[in-house]
């Protein structure tokens, strides 16, 4: 077989034997749909490998007058997220580019422009704080569309989300059941929702327990890691606090290195519990108490919707939202526990 040949769809159905529409059906994720056999979709789909065969995306974008390729923005931290929405999409035949926009709006918005006149078959979007505009515009233009993480309240739009106020009060009762009465809740100073909500669960929970609260608002703005580390450094050495509840992953890993650089004696003392588990906490000493959001839900469940938007574009799905709230996990290890109390790490 020569390596330099250029392979089309008429070609691989000439070796395999079939019509140019089922390698096309196949190729397509749509081998289920039009009842072409298991084995006889596995065949294909392990020529067209073997042969390094890749779709004229562009052609196929002439032909249909869409492409098959959804864009999705958002930041680094959902990594583990986009893998599940990549092995989905190309199970459906669908290409993926990814954008990471750091939550930042400049950068959102430049993205959006950029392949919103490029017959995108759809966007999956972090928002950033302040691109309502562009959101509305994409809905208005009837793009398949959805929100992960975090939506605008005045926008109805397709969204899938984890229930956040209701879990940053589920932690803020486990470190006061715990014996905690001081708990420092430190969050970015925003006003997305999934921030919001964490921030207000955390308020009422201590409102409750006639407790005081004790909150540290560091500026989403900081332009370095070094502006931020410097400020909550010095938080965590003049305030007063017997815990501490951080409101997302990073800036736990960040308070957690500046505590064992500085205050290494407080981490068997104090209460720790976060947002966004990951590996690392299960391997710290103590190992610190996290909540865990459902990554694999959560990717299917966006792809569910957009899929069915970009595949049945009908007034109803244009017109009726889908908005799905999942619940978290909670993951107690040591790090939650007063220095008497003991439970097995999970």
């Amino acid at each position: 077989m020569s390596v330099n040949k250029r392979h089309t769809l008429k070609s691989i159905a000439l070796d395999m034997g079939v019509s140019i529409a089922t390698v096309s059906f196949v190729l397509n994720g749509k081998a289920e749909e039009k009842r072409i056999s298991e084995k006889q979709t596995k065949k294909i789909k392990e020529y067209c490998d073997e042969i390094g065969y890749r779709p004229n995306l562009l052609a196929q974008t002439l032909r249909t007058g869409k492409s098959k390729i959804i864009v999705v923005i958002v930041e680094n931290i959902y990594s583990k997220l986009a893998r599940i929405i990549e092995e989905i999409a190309h199970g459906n035949g669908y290409h993926l580019i990814f954008c990471s926009n750091n939550n930042r709006d400049d950068k959102t918005i430049k993205f959006i422009n950029l392949f919103r006149d490029r017959n995108i078959a759809g966007f999956v979007l972090a928002p950033s704080p302040n691109v309502q505009n562009e959101v509305q515009k994409l809905i208005d233009d009837e793009f398949p569309l959805v929100l992960i993480d975090r939506y605008f309240k005045d926008i109805n739009s397709n969204f899938v989300v984890t229930e956040n106020f209701s879990t940053s009060q589920t932690v803020t009762k486990k470190l006061i059941d715990n014996g905690f009465k001081k708990i420092l809740f430190i969050t970015p100073q925003s006003n997305q929702t999934q921030l919001v909500g964490r921030l207000e669960g955390y308020k009422t929970v201590v409102k409750e327990n006639n407790l005081k609260e004790y909150i540290l608002q560091l500026p989403f703005e900081d332009k370095t890691l070094r502006n931020r580390e410097n400020k909550l450094k010095q938080a965590l050495a003049t305030l007063e606090y017997d815990a501490i509840f951080f409101a997302t992953g990073y800036l736990a890993r960040l308070g957690i290195e500046i505590l064992k650089d500085n205050f290494s004696d407080l981490l068997d003392k104090i209460g720790i519990y976060t947002y966004d588990d990951e590996v690392l906490f299960k391997l710290f000493k103590p190992s610190i108490s996290a909540v865990y959001q459902p990554l694999k839900e959560m990717g299917e469940e966006i792809m569910k919707i957009i899929l069915e938007e970009m595949n049945n574009p009908s007034v109803e799905n244009n017109t009726i939202k889908k908005q799905v709230i999942l619940k978290c996990e909670f993951r107690d290890r040591e790090s939650s526990q007063r220095k008497d109390m003991h439970l097995k790490a999970l």
